[in-house]
């Protein structure tokens, strides 16, 4: 198996690139290294690395053809600036189009995306059934989706997986490398009622071996425990893990950006290929901050735009 992955030297990009090396795969990773970096990804000797943006026509059609993948994870996205709609454009739609060209071009055998649940909007139901209307209101969430109108334009195998909250290494975005930074720092931290799942890498990697086994189904797939736990618990998990007994933290209201619950149903998904994530909330937040114990945490990005808070 001869493998493009795109952002493959970012969080989920490089847990891929990792696992699929580990399986005996030949992998090219392509990325800009705008939020990945080379030092994430392993030396070794069926791995290439090409520096390079997705949206580059020439160059993703000369990696198409010089390497010949049989398959591609389409993992590159821009997501750190919520006002830089230019750049969420040219990386997750513009470059979204692009690699589906090339690989369509190319006849591989397999096109997986790696989709935002934010393509849901505000959704009308929890949990989220896979077949809601999307409706994405941020930069974000709008290109990754307009993203995923090119990706079923496909005439090759393709899945669109729309992810839950994945904790994996060198996870920088979001309330658990935030408060992990700010408490480890003594610094003060707030919190809202909103409700998120949240994903051990593991049952997510253990879904992607299930996907490439199977080219014979197309289609977008929920990808999520289907538990929803607030982010007050988050906080309270990592107060705990860092033994922080006496902390507080103040209560605000769901930002005008944000979504009060994201809670994706994952039964579409348990049904067609017989998968189920089986690491709890508790266990995945755990492992996640082990490894900031032990790796410390990278500059942490939003798609949410910041709130500057008094002593911050």
């Amino acid at each position: 198996m001869r493998v493009l992955i795109t952002g493959g030297a970012g969080c989920l990009g490089s847990a891929v690139s990792a696992h699929l090396l580990d399986q005996g795969a030949e992998i090219l990773v392509i990325d800009n290294f705008a939020t990945g970096s080379r030092s994430w990804l392993p030396d070794h000797t069926k791995l290439e690395v090409l520096e390079g943006r997705v949206d580059n026509v020439s160059l993703v059609s000369n990696a198409f053809e010089s390497f010949q993948p049989t398959h591609v994870i389409h993992a590159a996205a821009s997501y750190s600036d919520p006002d830089d709609w230019v750049e969420d454009v040219l990386t997750n739609t513009a470059g979204t189009a692009v690699v589906c060209q090339a690989a369509q071009v190319a006849g591989v055998s397999q096109f997986v995306y790696l989709q935002t649940a934010l393509c849901y909007g505000r959704p009308s139901a929890s949990p989220i059934r896979v077949d809601h209307p999307l409706a994405p209101f941020s930069s974000y969430g709008i290109t990754k989706t307009a993203g995923e109108q090119f990706v079923r334009q496909l005439t090759v195998p393709w899945v669109s997986l729309r992810l839950a909250n994945t904790c994996a290494p060198h996870l920088s975005i979001g309330p658990i490398p935030t408060f992990y930074t700010r408490l480890s720092d003594g610094r003060s931290c707030f919190a809202t009622e909103a409700v998120r799942d949240f994903l051990d890498v593991s049952d997510f990697l253990a879904l992607l071996d299930l996907v490439v086994d199977r080219p014979d189904i197309s289609g977008a797939f929920n990808v999520s425990s289907g538990e929803g736990h607030s982010i007050r618990e988050v906080f309270e998990a990592v107060a705990q893990h860092l033994r922080l007994s006496d902390v507080s933290v103040p209560m605000h209201p769901i930002g005008d950006d944000d979504v009060a619950t994201v809670v994706l149903d994952p039964s579409e998904t348990n049904s067609v290929y017989g998968w189920k994530a089986t690491v709890d909330f508790e266990e995945a937040i755990s492992r996640q901050l082990q490894w900031y114990d032990a790796n410390g945490v990278g500059t942490i990005a939003s798609h949410l735009k910041p709130v500057v808070e008094e002593g911050a």
